[in-house]
Order: structure tokens, then sequence, then C-alpha cells
């Protein structure tokens, strides 16, 4: 009778041991995946079309004018004096 209730509290224990184990697991990896996710997020960058020359650009390169997105400020000074390109 005591051997069985010895296996029992080990058997017990192991699986104690083997939840506490997964949690941990499972902890890390949702951490390493928020960071990931998170430097990806900062790596990505919104894509802007040139109104004038239809490029597209980075957002941080982009030179913008009201709502308007241009590739470079001469692209901007000819849109506003002349319009768009004929083509």
């Amino acid at each position: 009778m005591g051997f069985i209730i010895f296996r029992l509290i080990i058997f017990v224990a192991l699986v104690w041991v083997g939840i506490r184990l997964l949690k941990a697991y499972n902890r890390k990896k949702l951490e390493y995946q928020q960071k990931h996710v998170k430097d990806k997020k900062e790596q990505s960058e919104q894509m802007v079309q040139c109104r004038f020359c239809s490029l597209h650009l980075p957002q941080k390169d982009a030179v913008k004018h009201e709502q308007l997105w241009f590739c470079c400020h001469e692209h901007k000074q000819h849109f506003l004096d002349d319009g768009p390109e004929q083509r």
C-alpha cells in the first residue's frame, strides 16, 4: 500500500514539474514572438506614391505637401506649377 502511494506522489510531482516547464516554455515563446512582431512593425514602412511621376517610395523619404506626396522637391514644385505630368 505504501509503495502505491509513493508511486502516486512521484507521478503527481512529475506532472506538476511538466506543467511548470510547459508554462515557462510558452511564456518565453510568447515573449520572443511579441519582440519579433514589434521589430517587424518598426522595420516595415508605409509606402507612398509620388503624385508627379507615380514612383513608390518609403514615406520617410518622401516630401509631403498637404495630402500629396512627392519623391523630391523638384517634382513637388513642378506639380504645383504645372499640374500632373501628361503622359
